[in-house]
Parts: C-alpha cells; structure tokens; sequence
C-alpha cells in the first residue's frame, strides 16, 4: 500500500514534512454561518429553539422540554444491564482516572512576610460544567470518564452532560459511564443548539461556566463561537500518534500502533521515525499484512496514504529533534532505556514510554487524560485535567505596616503613569495621613 517514505538526508526532507504536517483548519462557511443562526435562535427563544432543533435533526417528537432530560434511573438500569466484563472495565477505568487525577488538585495556599502581609493564592472549583458527548451509534464512554471525573475531582457541584439521540436511540454504554463518572444531569440534546443551551441557558437548563468534550463540525463551531460567554476545553484537530522506535519492538506492535490512530478517521496523522531502514522494511510489511485484517481498513489506508509517514532518521537524537519540530499528540517511545529519549522531548501531549506503553491504554484505562492538545498546540497547551475545573483568585492582606513600604511603591508609579486617584487611594493609607479619631 502507499505509505510516504522518508529520509532525514533528502534534500526535500523539510519541504516533504511541512507539506504532510499541514491541515487546513480553515472553518466551511456554510457550517459558520448555520452554527451562527442557531445559537442566536437558542439565545432568543431558549427551550422552544432546542425543542424544534432536536425534532428536525436527530428525528424524535418529544411533546415537552422535559421529555429531553434522560432520568438517573435510566442511567442506572444501562449500567446494571451491561455484561459483567464490562461493567468491571469501566469501573476500572474510572478508579484509575480519578486516582491520577487527584494528584492534580490544586489547594489554597497563603505565605507571611515579616510586617504581616498575608499573600497567597485561593483555588476554587467552577459552579457548573458542560459535557458534550456524541450519541447515538457513536459510544464514546471513555470520553465520559475522562471529561465528568477531572470535574467532580476539582470539586464541581453540577456536571451537566448533553448527549444527542438520534431517532430516538439511547447509548446504554454512555448512560452508564455517566452513572460511573458522577455527572449529575443528562440531556438528550446534541449539535450546536445543545452547545448553545449549555452557554446561555434556557428556560430549563442553567448555563454552566464551562464546555468540555468532543462532537462534529457543528459542535466544534459553536463551541468556538460561544467562547469568551462560557470557557472552552480546546478545539481538537484530527488524532495523531508520532513513534520513535529504534528497532527492537516487534513490527506488527508498531504497525497496530499505527493503526489505532489512523482508524480515527481520513484525516488522523501517524508517523514513524527510526535509525534503522529495515525495521521500517519490516513495519512496512507489517502493515501491508495486518490492514486487510481491520474493520476501518479503508479508513486506515486513506489516513496512511495521505498523511503517514516511515521516516529514516540519523539517529535517536535526531527523532527527539522532530518530535518536538512536530508536537504529537501522542508520542510512543518504543525503545530500551525510554526516559532518555523523554528527557530530551519539550513538547508532547502524551509521553508512552517503552515497548509495552500502547497509545490505546492511554486512550481508555491508563489513568492521564486522553483530552490531548492537537495539530502542534502541545508546543502552548496540556492535557485536560483538575487545573481545567479550578479558579485561582490571588489573596492579598496587606498589614498596616505593609501598607506603609506598598504604599509608597504604589503611588510612585502611580504618578508616573498619569493616575493620580491610584496615588492618592494608596497614599491615604500612609501613616503620616491617617486620620485620628
């Protein structure tokens, strides 16, 4: 099958990698424009906008508002119905993401200079969050888990969770990790009119501070549009997964690799960078032997033929030097001694050191977020995690004689840029203008 092959020494190398890196990220205006209709119609008319929205498209007639909400005793019989397996997977998954994510919570903290000043910084949850989640034939609990429990770990009181039902259709397996990860309410709405609900609120549904989770074109658009009225988790780009191997993995591990990120879909991104020309033989073989074997095999070989690469390097310094150069979403050290390659690595959504670390345990069960920053934004931004849910407020008790040293400073500069009333309200705290009582 085609696969682009490269080499570091190519006089075309840089040009060949600019152009296979590229995405065009650029918005259809058809889809702004519907996007920018509806919100507008939510913003007016609140429930009725939604109602008649879901009715046209995901084709379900309720007769009220309320019919949309999905009861918890809805979510719990999904989860008392599904095979044992796989309840214990979920449940499994779930404890190992909020045990991760616990480490992240951040805490008040305050320090106290020698004249009394109390500085220091106070961490609160945010009120109300949003939890966009494809439905439909779409199951995608693991995003669940990964979006509800960083929440409710950051101390959220509501998580509201809005999930589409197209013809009527209720994923089970999405109710039930919604059960599992701790979300308080669910709707059956989805596309930019669920989006819009959830920043601006309707008649029934309370809008919320912050919008987290993944959708379509259309959900990507209004979550664009809606940010700076409500917070934002990111707008995510096609999956990626970036190898560096240095020959001693199996390449049929490297090929199924490959695999779990170009299955995504036409538009997902995997790349392998290695020293050794026949291992990338090998993996070449690997691939043209695994694919047929693959339910989205057309989706795989599209993805690989367009935007994969095998990638002959100098040596492992110089993948390091190109993985950063590229800022994968995910990068796979598949070497011996792994954590020297990392120490080497700035800019990584998420790091799988050694052989045995598949991007796909980090997908589901690993216990680090698979909200991942995408299409090189790993070089500004992080994972989602606790941090996303919290607020930090500076603390600031200034004592009196804090005052007097803070003062002075204050009003100092004050002067210098024209502000006069600043001077004056710090200078009021000086001691040789406090006024007696």
């Amino acid at each position: 099958m085609p696969i682009t092959r490269l080499s570091t020494q190519s006089d075309s190398f840089e040009r060949t990698l600019r152009a296979l890196l590229a995405f065009d990220a650029s918005q259809d205006e058809s889809i702004e424009r519907a996007t920018a209709g509806i919100l507008k119609n939510v913003q007016e008319h609140g429930d009725q906008a939604v109602l008649d929205y879901t009715r046209q498209f995901d084709r379900v007639s309720p007769n009220s508002f309320a019919e949309l909400e999905i009861d918890r005793t809805e979510w719990l019989t999904a989860l008392a119905a599904l095979p044992t397996a796989q309840r214990q997977a979920l449940e499994t998954a779930a404890e190992r993401v909020r045990v991760y994510h616990d480490r992240q919570r951040a805490q008040t903290w305050t320090y106290t200079e020698d004249d009394g000043t109390v500085l220091g910084q106070k961490i609160t949850p945010l009120d109300r969050v949003g939890l966009y989640v494809p439905g439909g034939k779409a199951a995608y609990p693991s995003s669940v888990l990964m979006n509800a429990i960083p929440a409710k770990v950051a101390g959220v009181p509501e998580v509201i969770m809005v999930t589409p039902t197209p013809d009527g259709v209720r994923n089970p397996l999405v109710l039930a990790a919604a059960a599992i990860g701790g979300v308080d309410r669910v709707w059956g709405i989805g596309g930019a009119q669920a989006v819009g609900a959830l920043a601006y609120g309707t008649q029934s549904i309370t809008p919320v501070d912050k919008i987290v989770g993944p959708g379509n074109a259309y959900v990507a658009a209004a979550k664009r549009r809606v940010f700076g009225t409500v917070g934002i988790d990111m707008i995510a780009g096609p999956s990626e997964i970036l190898i560096i191997a240095d020959g001693t993995t199996p390449a049929d591990w490297i090929a199924m690799d490959l695999f779990s990120q170009a299955e995504h879909d036409e538009l997902a991104q995997a790349i392998l960078l290695c020293p050794s020309a026949s291992y990338l033989d090998a993996v070449q073989a690997a691939i043209i032997r695994l694919l047929p074997t693959m339910p989205r095999s057309d989706i795989i070989r599209s993805s690989l033929a367009h935007r994969g690469a095998l990638i002959l390097v100098q040596d492992l310094d110089e993948a390091c030097a190109i993985a950063n150069n590229i800022a994968p979403e995910h990068l796979e050290i598949s070497t011996e001694n792994p954590q020297q390659w990392a120490d080497k690595i700035r800019h990584a959504g998420a790091i799988f050191l050694g052989r045995y670390s598949s991007e796909a345990l980090g997908d589901y069960c690993a216990g680090p977020n698979h909200v991942l920053p995408t299409s090189r934004t790993a070089r500004f931004s992080s994972p989602l995690g606790v941090y996303d849910f919290q607020k930090r407020s500076s603390l600031i008790h200034v004592s009196q004689a804090g005052a007097q040293t803070l003062g002075r400073v204050a009003a100092t500069l004050a002067y210098g840029e024209g502000l006069q009333a600043h001077a004056a309200s710090a200078e009021y705290r000086l001691a040789s203008t406090e006024v007696k009582s």
